[in-house]
């Protein structure tokens, strides 16, 4: 009977397991075909038509004409002008970002949640107002601003005040890029470093920085992306001084109430393809980085 038993098992469980090799493992969320569709179709909707119609118009113009758009003197200005304090502005947010994400995680003080609550406040802070209240701060007749400019610190409507906007909107995400990874950090690692005779700074550069690089590399590289395209907190403490403190979404603006509209789109292309070129270099850093850390 039991021998029975035991030769009939095989053949009942045989179509199950044909099943699972014909359907393959099943997945945790059901309609994952649909999902994708309409996910790639919805990104198609917003991101992808919008961009391949600012191609198409581009193509719509000559050569020659594309050229002499994106190389004029007061657009090249403009250039160096957006990326130069857009790179800077990234930059001191990495350092500073990385050091506000460490006193909120690693310490307690009073007033804690309210410190935490303010790193989100230009997310929410609409852009046009921080501009007015840096330019009410940093102007001449300003808190600051008059302190400083009788020593010939000037930095309201100069290229100083760009990256100082700049610094402004991006610091957010830095610190949020960064702090959950510093909170899921294992603390042990730290203290077996410590108890084996590292210093401080052996302790940073060796355990704790590695494992928080990535994450720091990508809120670089996102507050890089929104500093490039940001128009709103810098065009009142810009100045807009042609060939000194014109960023090149004034440009883009400029030309399409000129109704130059292929010259608009020139320009926003090659702003767009540059951004492009850069985020990968970034997004390459990163999985080099993560590809070092485990091995």
């Amino acid at each position: 009977m039991s021998g029975a038993a035991s030769s009939a098992l095989p053949a009942a469980g045989a179509p199950f397991s044909r099943a699972n090799r014909a359907g393959g493992a099943k997945r945790v969320l059901p309609g994952f075909h649909i999902t994708l569709g309409f996910t790639v179709f919805y990104l198609c909707l917003i991101v992808l038509i919008p961009l391949s119609a600012l191609v198409f118009k581009t193509f719509t113009m000559t050569w020659e004409h594309f050229w002499v758009s994106v190389t004029a003197p007061r657009v090249m200005a403009s250039y160096r002008l957006t990326f130069g304090a857009s790179l800077i502005a990234a930059m001191v947010n990495a350092v500073f970002g990385l050091l506000v994400a460490w006193v909120l995680v690693r310490y307690k003080f009073p007033g804690k949640r309210i410190v935490d609550a303010l790193v989100d406040l230009p997310f929410a802070l609409p852009t046009a107002v921080a501009g007015i209240s840096l330019t009410a701060l940093l102007a001449g007749n300003g808190w600051i601003g008059q302190l400083l400019e009788p020593h010939g610190i000037k930095l309201a409507f100069t290229p100083a005040g760009i990256v100082i906007a700049l610094i402004f909107i991006g610091l957010p995400f830095v610190v949020r890029t960064v702090q959950p990874v510093l909170e899921d950090a294992e603390k042990e690692l730290e203290e077996a470093a410590t108890s084996l005779g590292a210093t401080r700074l052996q302790t940073f550069t060796k355990v704790i920085f590695p494992s928080i690089a990535p994450a720091l590399l990508t809120g670089f590289a996102m507050a890089f992306a929104r500093a490039i395209g940001e128009y709103g907190s810098v065009i009142f403490i810009a100045g807009n001084m042609p060939m000194i403190s014109e960023i090149t979404p004034l440009i883009i603006i400029g030309k399409l109430e000129q109704y130059d509209y292929t010259g608009a789109t020139a320009v926003a292309l090659v702003m767009l393809v540059l951004s492009f070129i850069l985020l990968l270099v970034i997004n390459g850093l990163q999985a080099w980085q993560r590809k070092r850390a485990g091995a």
